[in-house]
């Protein structure tokens, strides 16, 4: 299929640029995540997919209970999520070449290029540092049930986070750790963007633009996308596709 126009492949920092320095972008990006909550009252609307649903079967098993590393990871409420941000194989709109990553922005919608026309869709949550960085990049690496280690300036705002400081060891991981079951970091020319590709328990603010996070998808989603990562996998941040 012929490519689609998408924003320039240009690296931009957008209102990053302005911050007064990279300490100041590191507290913006990595300060924006906060520590998981239980689904805020009235986050569980009315069924969005009919119960005669061909895929709910498969959906339902597709988000169901696993144990990852020794971890728990509870179901995903499928019926509870609009059918479009459910993992699925869609005609490629980007253009790109496989193994490449393409979040969209505009429609809340993170690509794995697959290769002949199609590629995998999955639904995102995006903080406000999922909107303040776009560009070209690279995943420089990724980590399994990673670490998270919240910045001195968001220590100073919620003194509580302070036994999980760089200097005591960060938060461990687990299932009320910000990051989830997977994290990918990336990298543009060999230095950190501040922006991840990471899991999160809180299937409702996935679709949404919410308060904290870079890029955030359902655990059992980042999980099946790190498995189909390649190692230093181009990733391109863009508001310009046309949803599918």
């Amino acid at each position: 299929m012929p490519d689609l126009p998408i924003s320039s492949a240009k690296l931009t920092r957008r209102k990053f640029l302005n911050l007064a320095s990279v300490t100041a972008a590191s507290a913006a990006l990595a300060g924006c995540l906060n520590v998981p909550r239980e689904a805020p009252p009235g986050a569980m609307p009315p069924s969005l997919m009919p119960a005669e649903t061909p895929n709910l079967a498969y959906y339902r098993e597709m988000y169901g209970p696993l144990i990852d590393e020794g971890y728990e990871i509870p179901a995903i409420p499928v019926e509870q999520i609009d059918p479009r941000l459910l993992r699925q194989v869609v005609a490629d709109p980007t253009g790109e070449r496989p193994g490449t990553i393409v979040v969209d922005t505009a429609n809340h919608y993170l690509y794995l290029v697959l290769g002949n026309g199609q590629a995998m869709r999955y639904g995102v949550g995006l903080g406000r540092a999922g909107f303040e960085w776009s560009g070209r990049a690279n995943v420089q690496y990724k980590r399994k049930w990673p670490k998270w280690t919240p910045p001195a300036e968001m220590i100073a705002r919620q003194p509580e986070l302070e036994k999980y400081s760089a200097e005591n060891g960060g938060m461990p991981p687990g299932l009320d750790n910000p990051l989830g079951a997977r994290a990918l970091y990336i990298f543009q020319n060999g230095v950190d963007t501040l922006y991840r590709l990471h899991g999160s328990p809180e299937w409702w603010s996935i679709g949404k633009s919410v308060s904290s996070g870079c890029v955030r998808l359902m655990n059992q989603d980042i999980i099946d996308l790190y498995d189909r990562v390649p190692g230093k996998a181009p990733i391109l941040v863009t508001s310009g596709i046309m949803a599918v």
